[in-house]
């Protein structure tokens, strides 16, 4: 009898480092799954910067670059454009896509460089010890903002970034997607919208990113399950999920449904 459902070659059976009710391992899950599916292990490079991120070159059995905080997108960029035949991820946190390493992004994205960003954002520095991140929801509590994040003046802590959007006023985006792991049908979604820039970024096309809502049950100071609850209660009403942006031409997403059924 066939499994129709298995461990992926392309993820390696390793104890995981990541704090219970994390979703890195379920978007490694997913990407890894995906390479499998596409035939791509041998032509898959991922760039991993410093953050929960780190680890990633240790579950992800295809090759790994490991940049300098915050210039993933500029390594990627680079990586891209010797090997335009290559499926290159840039997976990266919200602190390292959204603060340190917010120049590399919005300018790869308007030059329309042709790897795939997945954004995991958990809205808080996970590795570092619980800080505001750009991504923070507003009266959210951080590490470095105890009485919750303050917009107004005088704390004047601004407002959470959504980065999808902000990215899709420039031309050199052509997909640009939100999904969550919050729950099943959502981590089945997530697979789509990933798979869908995946293809888009082997068929030629320009900058394509997916960001994650993801759990951090140990910074947020909750249980796994209620920051699941989290996910759907606070994080998606500010975040929507779906679809942001698609150019894709629509031939294209014919081709995919047809190659999915």
């Amino acid at each position: 009898m066939k499994k129709i459902y298995r461990h992926p070659d392309s993820l390696i059976p390793v104890q995981t480092k990541y704090c219970a009710g994390c979703g890195h391992g379920v978007v490694h899950r997913i990407i890894a799954g995906l390479v499998d599916e596409m035939g791509l292990r041998e032509k898959t490079i991922i760039t991993n910067p410093v953050g929960c991120a780190i680890w990633a070159d240790l579950y992800f059995d295809f090759d790994s670059v490991q940049p300098a905080h915050g210039r993933t997108p500029a390594a990627a960029s680079a990586v891209k454009r010797i090997l335009n035949d290559h499926l290159v991820i840039c997976y990266q946190g919200d602190g390292d896509l959204a603060a340190i390493g917010t120049a590399e992004t919005v300018h790869a994205a308007n030059r329309g460089e042709r790897f795939t960003t997945i954004f995991i954002n958990n809205a808080i520095y996970g590795m570092t010890g619980g800080q505001m991140a750009p991504t923070t929801l507003v009266h959210q509590k951080a590490t470095t903002a105890p009485l919750g994040r303050d917009p107004e003046f005088p704390a004047g802590m601004g407002y959470p970034i959504k980065v999808p959007e902000m990215l899709s006023t420039l031309q050199g985006t052509v997909y640009l997607a939100r999904g969550a792991t919050d729950t099943a049908a959502h981590v089945r979604q997530l697979k789509k919208y990933i798979r869908t820039a995946f293809e888009a970024q082997m068929a030629g096309y320009g900058s394509t990113m997916v960001e994650v809502l993801s759990p951090c049950p140990t910074n947020w100071g909750v249980s796994p399950e209620k920051a699941a609850d989290l996910i759907a209660e606070k994080m998606i009403p500010y975040y929507p999920l779906g679809e942001l942006k698609n150019t894709l031409p629509a031939a294209f997403g014919q081709q995919e449904k047809e190659g999915a059924q």
